[in-house]
């Protein structure tokens, strides 16, 4: 799960190019599996002040947290933005909010891996949409099964949050679309931090009318605020430093692993257990998209979207 903002570098025109597949090293590895299980660990994390601050309550802190970081790399100059570069950038605002409450929500009502997974058919459609290629088609094809397992119908299914993953997914895929724009219309890190800013400045009363309505503790502050800083700040200089040294795709491949790394850490830190079919159908989306990846670079089609915040 990469619900933080700036988690999907690869596809933003600002990106550092970096060296061919053969150039990736252990260092390069070790450092997108740390970033990845930063992630999943913070989201899972965050949960835990749940019962306390609630997914809104989380996600306000996180927004918070994001727009620091983000703000102290990007520093933007909002005054010298004109409208043409604000209109991606609200936009992208309204994204960040949006697709975090939502995963965060799903999270509380499906489990975190199980709401990674869908999130992560954001930008795998995204990745797959333009492919011209038999094995894309076939990738998708694979992907959809491995959705509609997830979403079986069931006696204890909840349509809600499943709903609540696929709005994600979509808020993933736009902030995908949006940050193309962004990068366009504004230099360097400027715009993404811009957006932080905006979202977490809507959050304000957010968070204000449920401190007011739900007293936090220390506790429950102390996990939102780390869910803000593993699953933000650390995701974003991570893969800040990985793409200097690391090619898209084999970062596209690293990140497609997250929604196995989600439900582990689901397993391990909140005791959310997974059936067989769960598992396959998990399996399924990540193997489509890894295959993907792989035929893609060999095949020398650079045009892979599918990773990420």
């Amino acid at each position: 799960m990469r619900a933080a903002p700036a988690s999907t570098t690869p596809a933003s025109p600002d990106a550092p190019s970096a060296p061919g597949p053969a150039r990736v090293g252990a260092a390069g590895v070790l450092t997108m599996i740390g970033s990845g299980l930063s992630n999943q660990t913070g989201a899972a994390i965050g949960s835990l002040a749940f019962p306390v601050l609630g997914p809104v309550g989380v996600v306000a802190v996180r927004q918070y947290v994001a727009a620091v970081v983000l703000t102290a790399v990007g520093r933007p100059r909002l005054r010298r933005l004109t409208w043409w570069q604000w209109r991606p950038v609200l936009a992208l605002a309204v994204v960040f909010g949006t697709m975090n409450l939502s995963l965060y929500t799903a999270i509380d009502r499906i489990g975190l891996g199980l709401a990674v997974t869908l999130e992560f058919l954001g930008p795998l459609t995204v990745a797959l949409a333009g492919a011209r290629r038999r094995t894309d088609a076939g990738c998708a094809v694979v992907a959809a099964a491995g959705a509609v397992t997830l979403m079986r119908p069931q006696p204890s299914t909840d349509y809600v949050g499943l709903g609540l993953g696929l709005l994600a997914a979509c808020c993933w895929a736009s902030y995908i679309l949006l940050n193309r724009t962004v990068g366009r219309r504004v230099p360097g890190a400027q715009g993404s931090a811009a957006a932080s800013l905006v979202s977490a400045v809507t959050f304000l009363p957010i968070g204000a009318v449920v401190a007011l309505r739900h007293p936090p503790t220390l506790a429950a502050v102390g996990c939102a605020v780390a869910a803000g800083v593993l699953s933000s700040a650390v995701p974003y200089l991570a893969d800040l430093l990985t793409l200097r040294r690391v090619p898209a795709q084999a970062f596209g491949l690293f990140m497609s692993v997250n929604p196995l790394l989600a439900a582990l850490v689901g397993r391990t830190v909140l005791g959310q257990r997974l059936g067989v079919l769960e598992w396959t159908a998990i399996a399924a989306i990540v193997a489509a998209n890894a295959t993907s990846m792989l035929t893609r670079d060999r095949s020398g089609d650079g045009s892979g979207d599918g990773s990420r915040d």
